[in-house]
């Protein structure tokens, strides 16, 4: 799931999608390791920290994508090269093309996948990585705007059973666009607005620290306001109601990811941009700090490990009869293990071969 096309890496943004990675590896083995349960067994801290990083790692890395998108379009920029930007943008789309093939073949065995929503994402996010940043800005309002429409006007939860969070219809023509554009896990409208704020945010030197610490504190504000908002709107609104009708405004007024209101895109968008200017002003200081290197490398193969976190993680757990009912600590173990196997794995890989399996093989394809 890395879009860089050019050898040039900043070590910040690979350590960022490391976190990601295992932000999602938690998230993904909670849902189905205590699907069905309400209230997974376990400690009230981890219920919180892990509710937290619902939502929140998959924006991370949309964020990180459109990152990507707008460091290989400097050097078409810079050079106003008609011919360079063609190629730029048509290696853009051959992965995109690729992500979204291969997103439609997981899905199969992961109904949750990301990769088919990522390929339409950088598709579309093609055609803006020369917009100026107040075009890139009001279209990524522009979409979040446009959600609430939607959800004004047509059933968000039509194909979806979300007790068991099984969408029916998923290979029909109609479902195919309803989940992709509108009542998706990641639908297009309105989450292509976090890879349109990435490619506002890679122009942007993160390296000069003041303009970091301006970014930080500014995303960081955006989340907290957004996260607090939701919190007091929800009490209001709510405080009077019961039953269906004080879920339902729990539902609009909160920062939960589906459906993904106006305040979950603000809280999750500010605080991947956080993230992001986190990480890359750590690797400045602290890339020395043991653990660094090998984070490092782990988000190198993040469309490698995303892949085996399904396939081998919730495989060998599926296999020894613990894929299911299991407690929330038990679930958030398995992750750490996962993902601590993961890293490892990470290491020896990119020191024999430097890419990733699957990240080569997109490179061999796409270019």
């Amino acid at each position: 799931m890395n879009t860089h096309l050019s050898p040039t890496r900043i070590e910040g943004y690979d350590l960022a999608r490391a976190l990601a990675i295992f932000g999602m590896v938690v998230v993904n083995f909670k849902i189905v390791m205590t699907l069905g349960s309400e209230t997974p067994t376990g400690p009230e801290w981890l219920r919180v920290l892990t509710g937290l990083i619902e939502g929140r790692a998959a924006a991370l890395f949309v964020v990180l994508a459109g990152v990507g998108l707008s460091l290989v379009a400097r050097g078409a920029a810079a050079s106003g090269d008609a011919a360079q930007l063609a190629a730029v943008r048509g290696t853009i789309w051959k992965r995109a093309a690729f992500l979204f093939v291969a997103g439609l073949l997981f899905a199969s065995v992961w109904p949750a996948d990301i990769l088919h929503f990522y390929g339409w994402y950088l598709g579309i996010g093609a055609l803006f990585i020369l917009a100026p940043n107040r075009i890139l800005l009001a279209t990524a309002a522009f979409l979040v705007l446009a959600f609430v429409g939607l959800v004004a006007a047509f059933d968000y939860e039509v194909g979806w059973n979300l007790d068991t969070l099984t969408y029916q219809g998923f290979w029909t023509l109609e479902g195919q666009v309803l989940h992709l554009l509108f009542n998706g896990f990641h639908p297009v409208v309105p989450w292509l607005a976090f890879l349109l704020t990435g490619i506002w945010l890679g122009r942007l030197d993160l390296g000069a620290s003041v303009v970091r610490r301006r970014v930080l504190t500014g995303a960081a504000a955006i989340a907290l306001v957004s996260e607090a908002v939701s919190a007091g709107l929800v009490a209001l609104l709510s405080g009077s109601l019961s039953g269906d009708a004080a879920d339902e405004i729990a539902i609009l007024a909160g920062t939960g990811a589906m459906p993904p209101m106006p305040l979950y895109m603000l809280a999750a968008g500010g605080t991947a941009v956080a993230v992001i200017a986190l990480a890359v002003g750590f690797s400045q200081r602290f890339s020395h700090v043991p653990g660094h290197r090998a984070l490092v490398a782990t988000g190198r193969l993040a469309l490698t490990v995303y892949v085996a976190h399904v396939l081998l993680g919730m495989g060998v757990l599926e296999a020894f009869g613990r894929l299911e009912d299991q407690t929330l600590s038990f679930a958030v173990a398995a992750s750490v293990v996962f993902y601590a196997a993961a890293v490892a794995f990470s290491v020896l890989w990119t020191k024999r071969f430097g890419r990733g399996p699957l990240e080569w093989v997109m490179r061999r394809l796409s270019g």
